[in-house]
């Protein structure tokens, strides 16, 4: 699909900060040109000052990456707050439990509120400004309770920033074989309502889910998710080194090296220039 005018997608690398290994790779990809966005993990203790002047560098001259936030509520990592509840053993609630005490309608809010306007304020100390955009962890800015206190929080601390909403533009049956994909398009549908009316803007389409199986390919995987992205559609990704710090805080590991490799490869720009789309 060869296309006289190409369209500009958005590929963003999520979790910078979390990791050395994965600091380390999303800046590379950066430099290369191989990715045109990341969001931060700022309660990770991998993220420093020091790794926000260098992200926020290569900025220098001419905007070559978006940086946003990437706000995290689920556990092994702790929160910013000492208010914020519930916790276990002083770190946020796994991922299931999170989302079904918000589903339930159980999370506290006022301190939830608390703990996101933290991290917005933990981002803005050390960049010196609010966001480019906006997603989360693991998904839960899209949860029932978290959605409306983060899109309140984006209206009066970072106006001009937009959202990830992770509804796709693939059919059903495409995605019948992904029950995490199905999940977050499902989830999106009442946020991007919701963002609308906050006159918050969101991305027109994602893509990026899969299985993360051992042995998945993703040199097979990733073409997919370029397929019909619209411009501006976003395909999230998770590039990264393994190193202690990481196989510590979260399960996803040896396939972040495959997409780093991938992203490396010629086959990556062959294959956004087969679909017409760029990062540029």
């Amino acid at each position: 699909m060869n296309e006289s005018v190409t369209r500009r997608i958005w590929l963003c690398a999520d979790d910078y900060g979390i990791a050395p290994g994965v600091n380390t790779a999303i800046h590379d990809l950066v430099e290369r040109g191989r990715l045109n966005a990341t969001s931060v993990m700022v309660v990770a203790p991998s993220f420093t000052r020091a790794e926000a002047e260098q992200l926020a560098s290569l900025n220098a001259g001419s905007k070559r990456v978006a940086i946003g936030l990437h706000l995290t509520l689920t556990g092994p990592l702790k929160p910013l707050t000492a208010q914020y509840a519930p916790v276990a053993d002083g770190a946020f609630l796994p991922l299931t439990t999170t989302l079904r005490l918000a589903a339930q309608q159980r999370l506290e809010m006022a301190a939830l509120s608390a703990e996101i306007r933290a991290q917005f304020e933990a981002f803005a100390d050390v960049f010196g400004r609010a966001p480019d955009f906006v997603d989360g962890h693991q998904h839960v800015h899209l949860f029932p309770q978290v959605r409306h206190a983060v899109l309140d929080t984006i209206t009066w601390m970072a106006p001009q920033a937009w959202v990830r909403q992770c509804g796709s533009n693939v059919s059903f049956t495409r995605r019948i074989s992904d029950p995490k994909g199905l999940l977050i398009d499902w989830l999106s549908r009442e946020f991007r309502a919701r963002a609308a009316r906050h006159g918050v803007n969101t991305n027109p389409a994602f893509a990026g889910t899969y299985t993360y199986r051992l042995d998945a390919d993703f040199s097979r995987i990733f073409p997919r998710f370029l397929e019909g992205m619209p411009k501006d559609g976003l395909i999230m990704c998770h590039p990264g080194h393994v190193d202690a710090e990481l196989e510590r805080l979260d399960p996803l590991t040896t396939l972040r090296e495959q997409e780093y490799a991938y992203f490396c490869s010629d086959a990556f720009p062959a294959a956004l220039a087969a679909q017409g789309v760029t990062l540029n």
